[in-house]
């Protein structure tokens, strides 16, 4: 835990109500498919970013995300230059198995992901042994991913009927 609860909610709440929500677009199988988890892509500068054959650009980053900028680097000494945050209304809404090695992200560099709202399970995959470690990121965890980690494991927000309450991940990535 990098805060405590009650620091996590106020920002859950800053977010939701202050972030440019839109639902999630990508090109699967030649067609356009709309999510119902919402994203947002916030940056020091106007980056163009491409995953699921979509580009987003970066909005500046607003007052709240600069502090939970600072806290990722201070905690994960790293430093970043863009985020991409996910709002997952329900644990019905999930993220399939991926990995983030899109060419425009710093090579085996570390991304940083907070998790704000309801605890939720997250998942690693070994992409050649298939091996499986799962954790639990409670509201206010700070999960670091840096070196090999995207080269050589896919990972996933698996979805969940158990979970009825939203959830906002922050993932701070380095554009290069």
């Amino acid at each position: 835990m990098v805060m405590d609860s009650a620091e996590a909610d106020d920002y859950f709440n800053q977010l939701l109500k202050n972030i440019e929500w839109k639902n999630d677009e990508a090109i699967m199988f030649g067609k356009r498919i709309i999510t119902k988890r919402k994203v947002a892509w916030y940056g020091s500068e106007p980056f163009a970013y491409m995953y699921s054959r979509v580009t987003k650009y970066a909005l500046p980053f607003i007052p709240a995300l600069l502090a939970l900028k600072a806290l990722a680097e201070k905690v994960s000494g790293e430093t970043y230059n863009s985020c991409l945050l996910n709002l997952y209304h329900t644990g019905e809404e999930g993220m399939a198995w991926h990995s983030d090695d899109e060419p425009d992200l710093k090579r085996e560099g570390a991304i940083a992901s907070i998790s704000l709202g309801a605890e939720r399970k997250f998942a690693f995959k070994h992409k050649k042994t298939g091996e499986k470690v799962e954790l639990q990121l409670a509201s206010g965890t700070l999960l670091v991913m840096k070196g090999s980690t995207q080269t050589h494991w896919w990972h996933r927000l698996p979805p969940t009927k158990k979970v009825k309450t939203p959830r906002i991940n922050l993932t701070f990535r380095t554009i290069v």
